[in-house]
């Protein structure tokens, strides 16, 4: 394949001409050489790479440096893709461990046995319904700067999450993959990664609360 001037993902965007083609496809052809293939694959999936990396770096950066590593590794690693997750997925765990690597984060799963409560169980009565239900934030958002402002308090609270739950949540809740693909991409069976979407779930839901209700007060 011809060298790509520039960085990686710089002023490249889909070219119309593989629409009607998927990624499988297109893998197939940039196995053949076809630079084009290659181009288009960056157009569909580049953008959304850099969010995910943005997730476990500390900066814009630092995360389009990890992305166009990734197309790199994608790049060698293409001859030992044999099809068995999409395409989508495999790019994403390359990045994920290539961000790892990096140690900008250190990550830490937290174990399924750890009695960790997401929820004051006080809030419930005996029958297990709330007693004091989570206050409706979402409802009371009515205009502009104060959706700006849950949405820096969305980042911050899942920055403060643990790795894990962080990993989980932005893979499911951010980039909407499947249970599936997440559990491929962050090597986790089906029960640990739901139980840490719950803990993260509600960890946000706690944090959000918390801060809304105090700047009502």
């Amino acid at each position: 394949m011809k060298s790509q001037r520039g960085a990686i993902g710089e002023d490249m965007t889909t070219i119309g001409y593989a629409d009607d083609l998927n990624d499988v496809q297109l893998v197939a052809m940039l196995r053949d050489g076809d630079e084009l293939a290659f181009i288009e694959l960056v157009g569909r999936h580049h953008a959304a790479m850099i969010r995910l990396a943005r997730s476990y770096v500390p900066s814009q950066a630092i995360a389009e440096d990890v992305v166009q590593e990734t197309w790199l590794a994608a790049l060698r690693a293409l001859p030992g893709f044999e099809g068995r997750s999409s395409v989508k997925t495999w790019l994403y765990r390359i990045l994920v461990n290539r961000a790892r690597s990096l140690g900008e984060r250190e990550q830490k799963h937290l174990p399924i046995s750890n009695p960790e409560r997401v929820v004051d169980p006080n809030r419930f009565n005996s029958n297990g319904t709330w007693s004091s239900p989570p206050v409706p934030w979402v409802d009371e958002v009515e205009d502009r700067v104060r959706a700006e402002r849950l949405a820096k308090s969305v980042r911050n609270a899942i920055d403060d999450l643990p790795a894990g739950q962080r990993d989980v949540l932005t893979l499911r809740d951010v980039q909407g993959m499947t249970a599936a693909e997440a559990c491929r991409i962050l090597d986790l069976c089906d029960s640990h990664q739901r139980v840490l979407l719950h803990r993260a779930r509600s960890r946000l839901r706690n944090a959000l609360e918390a801060e809304f209700s105090e700047s009502e007060t």
